[in-house]
């Protein structure tokens, strides 16, 4: 038996983090879809997103996940950093969810790991390891 015929396998949600993000910030920004679709440009390569896809995003119909290009002229639009954005659509469109609490320090620390090279990240996972305190330690 295939994991979706599996009748004791809960029904995966339907996802809406990116939309719910995109919706809320126009509706905090005071804006129509026409105005903040104007504004969505990628400041790098001039891609634009339409209109009629910001409207299909918000009312929940589908859509194609955006690429970079288009997160960064949303970011643009929304007046937010595009590590925000990337981390809704990855939840939304991936169910990838994003690195929940820790400090915005920890948050930059892991978002640059993957320039290290995997040698030195082995070495720094062992410096961590002996510097953390054990979960039963923690207060």
């Amino acid at each position: 038996m295939a994991a979706k015929d599996d009748p004791t396998r809960e029904p995966e949600q339907h996802r809406t983090q990116f939309a719910d993000l995109i919706r809320t910030r126009r509706v905090e920004l005071n804006e129509g879809l026409t105005p903040f679709a104007e504004r969505a440009v990628d400041p790098r390569s001039g891609v634009r997103v339409t209109r009629g896809w910001i409207y299909r995003l918000e009312s929940g119909e589908s859509v194609i996940p955006p690429k970079v290009e288009e997160l960064r002229a949303l970011a643009a639009a929304a007046r937010l950093p595009l590590e925000t954005l990337q981390d809704a659509a990855a939840a939304q469109f991936f169910g990838v969810d994003p690195l929940v609490g820790g400090s915005g320090e920890a948050k930059a620390y892991v978002r640059k790991l993957d320039r290290i090279p995997a040698e030195q990240r082995e070495r720094l996972l062992s410096l961590i390891d002996s510097l953390a305190l054990p979960d039963d330690e923690k207060m």
